[in-house]
């Protein structure tokens, strides 16, 4: 057991680190002002720097202009762009773009890859995972899905209705999940489906607790006959189950990834404050009270670091059904740890902490969603006690 970073591998991360604190986290205000008014020429200039200094998908292959890292790398440098909201974005590292990629690679026919993959990496467009459907569609329970894809002579027709498909209504494509049969396992098949085709309606975008930002805006549509080729279905008939947990499960693992960058920033945050704030006599760092959450925050963004490295640490070896409870593990754990940690960042420092004078209030918007994206908390709580209850899981690796 070795937790130290190949030297290279370190030294990535540093320069990472470096560019995000320098460059990414001085232009936040500026990416957030301009993307409400419809604008992204801050974040464009950022891009630009991101693949000078060789930093541009790192995650992808060589071949993509990417590092070939593989999923212990990605945690090394995810960490660290996840200290921003908008870090990612920097590095075309961000969701649902990066898990795209990732599926595009595994699953596309060649034209397909051709036609959006490399646009996609040269981030001249953006994409979108539509599964999740208003009730009583697919929700957390993947059984439910309603959407269907019937085979018409030489093409599909697509017929449903999807939301939460965030980052839709910008998107130049979508991944769309629809049901082919009523095979319980092998009854869904993923399409890759133009956005502006013929029947794709994009109904609205939704009003949510967190303020839309850049890509994370969540669109609803309805298709009504879409017509699709072959060419558009993602590996086989019938495999959309199968290639949903392998996009979701590392797609849980890089989402921990960045939370937990994020919320180390965010109790980086608190220590300036806690050590010049005095109340009752002493700083406020000096209060076994305040003492107790941050201690509590520390032993959070530890154990779920721990946890996404070990999963990540199987993945890397190829044991991706194995490594799905452990995902369930990590995820649950450092979505919850981000909340309670923002959430006592704005209680250690009062009225100040609950202002837009400080970050948290508005991050902490954000990052309630985590408990419910890529699989609520019951859900990843019954799936680690299932498979402690028939004996796979190993708790004491």
């Amino acid at each position: 057991m070795n937790f130290e970073l190949p030297p290279d591998l370190q030294a990535l991360r540093e320069q990472v680190r470096e560019f995000v604190d320098d460059l990414v986290i001085p232009a936040e205000r500026a990416i957030v002002e301009e993307d409400r008014a419809g604008d992204d020429s801050t974040l464009r200039s950022l891009q630009a720097q991101a693949r000078d200094a060789d930093l541009w998908v790192p995650h992808l292959p060589a071949e993509y202009g990417g590092k070939g890292l593989g999923p212990l790398g990605m945690c090394a440098l995810f960490r660290e762009m996840g200290r921003s909201p908008v870090g990612a974005r920097a590095f075309n590292c961000d969701a649902p773009d990066q898990g795209n990629m990732d599926l595009l690679l595994r699953a596309a026919s060649p034209s397909i890859r051709e036609r959006w993959l490399t646009p996609l990496v040269d981030a001249s467009i953006t994409s979108a995972f539509a599964m999740t459907e208003p009730a009583p569609g697919a929700g957390a329970d993947p059984s439910n899905l309603r959407t269907t894809a019937k085979k018409v002579g030489d093409h599909w027709s697509i017929a449903g209705h999807k939301w939460y498909t965030t980052g839709g209504g910008k998107a130049s494509f979508l991944i769309v999940m629809a049901r082919t049969s009523d095979d319980p396992r092998e009854g869904a098949t993923m399409f890759v489906v133009d956005r502006h085709a013929e029947g794709v309606e994009h109904v609205r975008d939704l009003d949510t607790m967190a303020e839309p930002l850049l890509a994370h805006r969540e669109g609803e549509f309805r298709f009504d006959d879409v017509r699709v080729g072959d060419e558009a279905v993602l590996g086989r008939v019938g495999e959309g189950f199968r290639l949903a947990q392998a996009r979701l499960v590392p797609a849980r693992l890089t989402h921990c990834m960045r939370w937990l960058g994020w919320a180390d920033r965010a109790l980086e945050l608190c220590r300036w404050y806690l050590g010049s704030r005095k109340s009752f006599g002493k700083e406020l760092g000096r209060h076994q009270m305040m003492q107790q959450k941050i201690a509590d925050a520390a032993l959070d963004i530890h154990a779920g670091n721990l946890m996404t490295m070990h999963c990540a640490w199987m993945l890397q070896r190829g044991e991706d059904k194995a490594a799905r409870p452990y995902s369930s593990m990590a995820k649950r754990h450092v979505a919850q740890a981000l909340c309670r940690i923002l959430d006592d960042c704005i209680q250690m420092h009062g009225g100040l902490g609950f202002s837009d004078d400080l970050p948290f209030a508005q991050w902490y918007r954000f990052a309630r969603a985590s408990r419910i994206a890529d699989g609520p908390d019951e859900v990843h709580t019954m799936v680690i006690a299932r498979d402690w209850f028939r004996g796979r899981l190993n708790l004491l690796v």
